[in-house]
């Protein structure tokens, strides 16, 4: 059986990465396509600038763009790629209507009620999809995915956590597709880094403490770690990079943390990687040229593994923000649904 699928959001970059990660999907099929006011009645590859790849995919270039209002929506599943102010006010429609809403907003990530899901990490937490839809009285449900950095740090961070993980320091070098299109005017970032992005560090401080917390069948038990982050633009297209520091309970070698990361399980998903974490020997690598398409984008790379004192070590992971980050995540979110029959 293939789920029809539509996409809110569906010109902007996460919106055209959706429709190129859904285009030959084996599970899904494009049936819907929601934009802007402006936008509706139109052909979408004659009105999208499109950017993900050479050529906008044959299955989406015919279909008629809809306004994102679920009377005009057919589809089983909606992947939402909409700014947060507008998530917040038209996903709740659609799970009202009986819609699943796979989200890559950040609007309800932090919802009690709310899984904020990496599949690989904290799958129970779909459990919540029960309570969500009894306290709100939804037909349909929101599943959210991270922020595209919180996603490359936790994906490291899960292995670590039975190593007795205490805290956690990250600073970020985020590529510029993680502001979208148009992004960051060139001659702001041209020979240049910007040591802020706004709202940023939040996310990355807070949400980790929800994905690597325990789901106790009513809400999430944060977990017990601390994490500091700075977070920064750097002339790089796709791929985000990140020095982290963690500080144990305990002495903890290169050589169990390589075979923790090491560990990390793929899924038998569609979209899963045939390995989650690579970990990479060279003294100069993850870099985003090089290892960003890791996995078709959804493996993350992990490389520079040193001891730092008696009880830290430090590393630096990279992962492709728009696919793994984004997209990706929100499609292997939806495939882990299907698989355990919540769709």
């Amino acid at each position: 059986m293939r789920y029809s699928v539509g996409v809110l959001g569906a010109t902007g970059m996460v919106g055209q990465k959706f429709i190129q990660m859904l285009a030959d999907h084996p599970w899904f099929k494009l049936t819907s396509l929601a934009a802007s006011e402006r936008r509706v009645g139109k052909k979408y590859g004659e009105e999208v600038d499109w950017i993900a790849s050479r050529d906008v995919p044959d299955v989406a270039k015919d279909i008629e763009m809809v306004p994102m209002d679920p009377k005009y929506v057919d589809a089983d599943i909606v992947f939402s790629a909409l700014p947060s102010d507008i998530a917040r006010e038209v996903e709740p429609k659609f799970a009202e209507a009986g819609f699943v809403v796979a989200s890559n907003a950040s609007a309800y990530r932090m919802a009690e009620d709310v899984p904020l899901v990496i599949p690989e990490v904290n799958p129970e937490h779909l459990g919540l999809i029960e309570v969500q839809k009894k306290n709100r009285g939804w037909d349909g449900f929101i599943v959210t995915n991270p922020n595209c950095t919180t996603i490359v740090l936790v994906l490291s961070l899960k292995p670590l956590m039975d190593l007795g993980l205490k805290t956690v320091r990250v600073a970020s070098m985020q590529a510029l597709s993680g502001a979208g299109y148009p992004g960051v005017p060139s001659l702001a970032i041209t020979d240049n880094v910007i040591p802020f992005i706004k709202g940023e560090e939040d996310k990355v401080e807070e949400e980790p403490l929800k994905l690597l917390g325990k789901f106790d069948g009513q809400k999430v038990e944060f977990a017990n770690i601390k994490v500091s982050a700075s977070c920064h633009r750097v002339p790089v297209i796709d791929g985000h990079t990140e020095a982290v520091w963690v500080e144990f309970d305990r002495s903890v070698s290169v050589e169990e943390a390589k075979a923790a990361f090491e560990s990390l399980k793929p899924l038998d998903l569609p979209t899963s990687p045939e390995k989650v974490i690579i970990v990479r020997e060279e003294p100069d690598r993850p870099q985003p040229r090089l290892d960003r398409d890791a996995g078709n984008g959804m493996s993350i790379t992990v490389g520079r593994i040193r001891k730092d004192g008696e009880n830290g070590l430090k590393y630096i992971v990279m992962g492709h923000n728009t696919v793994r980050g984004a997209a990706g995540a929100s499609v292997l979110n939806a495939e882990l649904m299907v698989k355990e029959k919540i769709i």
